[in-house]
């Protein structure tokens, strides 16, 4: 099937399954998601390399819904930072996604390899960030999900750009969204709040994100023991909602004012006086030469080694678990969409939660307790 052929919806002739591995060499899986199964293919004809996410129907009905979003969102856009799309084919049991193949080093790893690490290293990747962030909200997509896993280099040259990836959250902002979902410690107070939101959300996760490039530490976080996560999460929702955090000491004693101005203005708790991404990337220490070129490496390091040690902040080989046991749902479509990745290790106080570690299975049953 063509790549501009398919379209969601109608009734269409689905794909041999001999299609797709008459054209692409499929390798081991790579890692599994909570909604597909993420495979190294390669073209037979050019040898050229590619990402293949498999989404298989008989999975549920959020499954093919996920398939279906991230197609419609990725075929929509085209731009530098954003993994592009190159070829769908759709079987009777499968959706098959074929992408740019992204091989650098996703960011931490580039920080903990630098011998020399700056407020500048930190503008420039979060420049690249704001200006697809612009791109999508020029286009009314909210991405949903920004977080520093979802952000890798493209290759492995010193200067590489970054690309985001992992659309299937992505949302048109035809009307304001009310269904909270994302990664908790990266939800703007809007979406705790269960109040009506749009653009300004990635905004929100994107002062997270530099937040922790500039310190090594989450903006949120609680002391609860990690295992009780009812009073976990509470705790946390209430910080988010307050917009309780702080630049300690030592962490932000070298860091520029113009970089906490930034941070501040980014993650403002009223979203409609929060800064849009455009006018972030006008900010002085994005486009003004006011980042500091001072070595921050061996502060950043130290605290990024303590809260998102490889082995807590890299548990996304296998689906997401529900962080309380319950009945699974048959095929029941929920009124809310969970994602985030549930930690293998044990949380030891004080150590701040990193902010991959908990899916959002449970916190959206707790939203509205912490209003």
């Amino acid at each position: 099937m063509p790549f501009g052929c398919l379209t969601i919806g109608e009734k269409k002739d689905y794909n041999n399954p001999s299609e797709v591995t008459d054209k692409y060499d499929l390798g081991q899986i790579v890692k599994s998601e909570e909604f597909c199964e993420i495979f190294r293919a390669k073209d037979k004809t050019t040898m050229k390399m590619y990402t293949c996410k498999k989404f298989m129907k008989k999975d549920g009905r959020k499954v093919r819904k996920a398939a279906k979003n991230e197609i419609v969102i990725l075929k929509m856009v085209k731009h530098p930072n954003i993994l592009q799309l190159v070829d769908i084919f759709e079987t009777k049991k499968e959706y098959f996604l074929f992408l740019e193949l992204a091989t650098g080093r996703e960011v931490f790893d580039w920080i903990l390899d630098q011998g020399y690490y700056s407020e500048r290293d930190t503008s420039n990747v979060v420049r690249q960030v704001l200006e697809a962030v612009a791109y999508l909200h020029s286009l009314h997509i909210v991405h949903r999900n920004l977080k520093l896993e979802n952000l890798v280099y493209y290759n492995r040259l010193k200067h590489s750009k970054i690309v985001i990836s992992d659309f299937h959250l992505a949302k048109l902002e035809s009307r304001l969204i009310k269904d909270p979902c994302g990664t908790p410690e990266y939800l703007a107070p809007e979406v705790v709040g269960r109040q009506r939101y749009g653009s300004p959300v990635d905004c929100w996760a994107t002062g997270v994100i530099m937040y922790i490039l500039l310190s090594g530490n989450p903006p949120f976080y609680d002391e609860t023991d990690d295992d009780d996560f009812e009073n976990h999460d509470k705790n946390l929702f209430r910080k988010i909602l307050a917009g309780d955090y702080e630049f300690d000491s030592p962490y932000w004693d070298e860091i520029s004012d113009s970089a906490k101005s930034l941070v501040a203005r980014l993650m403002e708790v009223d979203q409609d006086l929060r800064l849009t991404a455009q006018e972030a990337i006008n900010h002085e220490w994005i486009s003004g030469g006011a980042a500091s070129d001072k070595n921050i490496k061996e502060n950043v390091c130290a605290q990024i080694e303590k809260n998102f040690a490889r082995a807590k902040w890299k548990v996304a080989a296998s689906p997401a678990e529900p962080r309380q046991p319950s009945p699974a749902p048959q095929e029941a479509e929920p009124t809310t969409r969970c994602n985030g990745e549930a930690s293998a290790e044990p949380h030891t106080p004080p150590t701040p939660a990193h902010p991959n570690s908990h899916d959002l299975c449970s916190p959206c049953r707790l939203l509205h307790t912490v209003r």
